[in-house]
């Protein structure tokens, strides 16, 4: 259903209309609807100049501008029938509350230490008045440590609330997503250990208000990372199912992730950033380029197991969108297989393929972790809910090969059109680095053992380094053996992934409107 707004910007001076727009407003993103008091001055307008009295109502709604941003909008209706307005006002009201996956009440958790340390000035100026405007009562928790959040969702009553949104990055995303799958497999009784555990769905929506130094699952699920779009996203109940990825080492959880898992290469740069949070988001450039001169490969295995379920290839250029069809009919045939073979008993028939090498870096994606930087991502056909995600295998190559493979990430070529990159779609993957698979030795003799080789291999650099550290959703992990598994559509978001031709409005006028009903 929608509601049709005609503009109608008037010449005071000829007391006549000028032109009209029209635009037509789906329910579902109309904001609120509130009665409006007019002064003198708005009525003293054309014909309006003779009327006693005017009754009125303002519609605040969704108004679509360029590279998918959002903003609120107004449109004031007036008449001079008091039963009429009160009618419309009444009727619109009704039909939002018809909306059922709006949230109503939601607890908020602010990371005020993040990015630039303006998470807090964020929500209270520009998402709390628009939270306020639609009715929405919030428990907001300004975090303290590290962990808070996560640790706080294991002691309240999540389920009286219709979702949960982190003021932050994606480190905070992350730390209340632990926290809610965490809770709900604790309630439900799962061993979050056993890899191969069937994990509980999480119902409870999480919304993301972007205030970080990175916010890539934001840019990815939703097309940009704005606070006010994200808001506006809550508040219309938009609903996005993500997949997650758990990882695990002999039998014990590690993390979950659900943007990039990276070792070698993005590893190393997380590794080095970490030392230098004092110079904030430009660490990020330095420990770059720094980790690129160094150019650090690693040997290892990979198993891992084709997500034959899928619809889609890594290489088959379709975009995950708004009602992505390949997600939908992907779930569709996964939940096939499992119901007809049986989960544990499906992965001990299905072949595990086998690949060890030496490697720059390697990467699994369960989204195409796009950002301003990197329009593209690292794997822009990656799907944010089909059961699968993409793995990367960058081998050994010159530093030019592989800087010709970064700037990739920048343009429009295929990124994966090198002879030293491959890339499979899996549901799970197991690596193990070359030191793990080496048991005769600690880590110290084979550290010693292994010098001269890594001088050889490093001659600028003189380094001994055997094994990287895993860059899990900007968190660093350190295991060389580990198992990861995807689980489709363990959690949900409010978004709807990234829309198609987003309508640009911007240049439209931003008068008044009105319409005589």
């Amino acid at each position: 259903m929608y509601l049709l707004i005609e503009r109608i910007p008037l010449d005071p001076s000829r007391g006549s209309c000028v032109h009209t727009e029209n635009c037509f407003v789906p329910i579902s993103e109309i904001i609120a609807v509130e009665e409006t008091e007019f002064n003198k001055k708005q009525r003293n307008i054309g014909r309006w100049q003779k009327m006693a009295k005017l009754h009125a109502f303002t519609v605040h709604y969704v108004k679509k501008a360029r590279n998918h941003r959002w903003r609120c909008s107004a449109a004031t209706f007036w008449c001079v029938d008091e039963h009429l307005c009160n009618q419309w006002t009444q009727a619109l009201k009704e039909l939002l509350e018809m909306q059922k996956s709006r949230p109503k009440q939601l607890l908020v958790y602010i990371n005020p230490f993040g990015g630039k340390r303006q998470g807090k000035r964020i929500y209270e100026q520009k998402v709390a008045p628009l939270f306020s405007l639609a009715s929405i009562s919030t428990d907001v928790v300004v975090t303290e440590h590290a962990n808070h959040a996560k640790d706080n969702l294991f002691e309240v009553n999540i389920y009286k609330y219709d979702g949960v949104v982190c003021v932050g990055g994606d480190g905070m995303f992350s730390e209340v997503m632990h926290g809610l799958i965490g809770r709900m497999q604790k309630d439900s009784g799962i061993d979050q250990n056993n890899p191969k555990a069937s994990l509980v769905q999480c119902n409870i929506r999480i919304g993301i208000i972007p205030a970080g130094s990175t916010d890539c699952i934001c840019y990815s699920t939703v097309g940009i990372s704005d606070p006010v779009t994200s808001a506006l996203h809550i508040i219309v109940g938009d609903c996005q199912p993500l997949d997650v990825s758990s990882v695990h080492h002999n039998d014990t959880f590690l993390k979950y992730s659900v943007s990039l898992l990276g070792y070698g290469f993005y590893g190393d740069i997380l590794k080095d950033s970490e030392k230098k949070r004092w110079m904030g988001p430009m660490r990020y450039d330095y420990s770059g380029f720094k980790t690129f001169l160094s150019h650090h490969y690693y040997e290892g295995t990979i198993a891992y197991q084709p997500a034959k379920h899928t619809h889609g290839s890594p290489r088959d250029k379709v975009s995950c969108r708004t009602g992505c069809y390949i997600c939908k009919q992907s779930e569709k045939q996964l939940a096939e297989q499992n119901k007809e073979h049986g989960l544990k008993k499906e992965e001990g028939e299905e072949e595990w393929k086998v690949i060890k090498g030496k490697f720059l870096a390697i990467n699994a994606v369960n989204m195409s972790c796009a950002c301003p930087r990197s329009p593209k991502g690292l794997s822009p056909a990656a799907h944010l809910a089909d059961g699968s995600a993409d793995l990367i295998l960058v081998r050994k190559c010159s530093r030019f090969d592989f800087l010709r493979y970064l700037v990739r990430h920048t343009n429009q070529d295929d990124q994966f059109d090198f002879p030293f990159v491959d890339v499979y779609r899996v549901k799970c993957f197991q690596f193990t680095s070359k030191l793990s698979e080496d048991n005769e030795s600690n880590v110290m003799d084979v550290g010693k053992k292994r010098f001269g080789q890594f001088c050889r291999d490093h001659p600028a650099c003189c380094c001994n380094i055997v094994n990287s550290t895993w860059n899990c959703d900007g968190e660093t992990l350190d295991s060389s053996a580990i198992e990861v598994r995807v689980h489709c559509q363990l959690m949900k978001l409010f978004a709807r992934g990234i829309e198609e031709d987003c309508k640009d409005e911007a240049g439209h006028s931003q008068s008044s409107i009105e319409q005589l009903l």
